[in-house]
């Protein structure tokens, strides 16, 4: 996880009648109006004087190297001096910092402590994060009933991706018995801010009809909004909603387009259905070495059944083509393998 910066630094309180507070105020000022030097010189006086909020702000302009050169390491000291001063949003990038290893050696338990304490003064994202380490038992034992009840803490204020694992939980059993239609109510709160793995979970919930009444045009609708947003299995989830009219009108056209973004992505059954559609002419004008090079990629990852349908493809291709079908494969897994993360 990033640390958490421009989205939180305007939701400080003023400590208004401190010894800091007109500097402080300044400071902001200053800032907001993207005066960079002024905030800077306004912030450092007013930390000088022990502003949380001050200190808060020279880790943010030393994190994003606002009036200053980038320098991580002064923006965790920053962080560090503000969150032993109580302040929740520096105790929980401080956390980040600690789990990333950024500026200071990794250290798990390290950031579960200072994510307690931020979490205890209830900040959401802080909260989420308690649960996080409670399912995977870094930093911490695992525990999936205690991440539950953060994950609770955190949606109930509304932090989307904590009512996103909140209902996966409720969805899938983990640490409290099966509850669909708990899952999918934790599902609309967050699927309703954007979030795309709620709208997905929405989307498989509608079409499965799990606790909710079985609707393939909610579930188009749910895992288009979610493929929009560039999640893999969501685009072939669109994809077969597309090929086999669930939802939608029929139109292979548009489920090849969308079986291509999933598989740029590296989504097998997307590959495997991409390369059929190019074998069969569906959608898209007939290609065998398209189809070849899309089916030889799914098969390398495990595929059997993309395996099997390559080399019925290739039975009716000249050596030539099946050469040009690997060449494009190997390019295409080259550019995909310095493609940064």
């Amino acid at each position: 996880m990033h640390l958490l910066l421009r989205p939180l630094v305007v939701a400080l309180t003023l400590s208004v009648g401190m010894a800091w507070a007109g500097d402080f105020e300044d400071g902001l000022a200053a800032y907001q109006k993207q005066k960079f030097p002024v905030a800077l010189q306004k912030f450092k006086r007013a930390a000088a004087k022990g502003s949380p909020g001050a200190q808060f702000y020279l880790g943010v302009m030393y994190g994003l190297g606002e009036g200053v050169e980038r320098d991580p390491a002064l923006e965790v000291s920053w962080y560090r001096l503000a969150a032993e001063r109580g302040l929740a949003v520096a105790q929980f990038n401080l956390g980040n910092a600690y789990s990333n290893g950024q500026s200071v050696p990794q250290d798990e338990v390290e950031a579960v402590r200072w994510y307690q304490r931020a979490a205890e003064q209830g900040f959401a994202a802080a909260q989420f994060s308690m649960g996080n380490a409670y399912v995977s038992g870094r930093g911490t034992r695992q525990d999936l009933a205690e991440a539950l009840a953060w994950y609770r803490m955190s949606a109930v204020q509304g932090y989307a991706p904590a009512q996103f694992n909140l209902g996966y939980l409720y969805d899938s059993g983990q640490g409290v018995q099966p509850d669909h239609a708990e899952a999918v109510h934790w599902y609309r709160l967050a699927a309703q801010q954007g979030d795309p793995d709620a709208q997905l979970g929405l989307g498989n919930a509608y079409r499965k009809g799990q606790g909710v009444e079985q609707d393939d045009l909610q579930a188009a609708r749910w895992y288009t909004l979610s493929a929009e947003q560039g999640l893999a299995v969501a685009q072939y989830n669109t994809a077969i909603a597309w090929a086999r009219g669930q939802g939608v009108a029929q139109d292979p056209a548009e489920a090849v387009r969308w079986f291509k973004m999933a598989a740029v992505q590296g989504h097998g059954s997307a590959q495997l259905n991409l390369g059929m559609s190019y074998f069969s002419g569906q959608g898209v004008a007939r290609d065998l070495v398209r189809a070849h090079m899309w089916l030889h990629l799914a098969a390398a990852s495990g595929d059997k059944e993309a395996a099997r349908s390559e080399a019925l493809v290739a039975a009716e291709m000249t050596p030539g083509q099946i050469e040009s079908a690997r060449r494009l494969a190997s390019e295409w897994q080259a550019r995909t393998a310095r493609a940064p993360r």
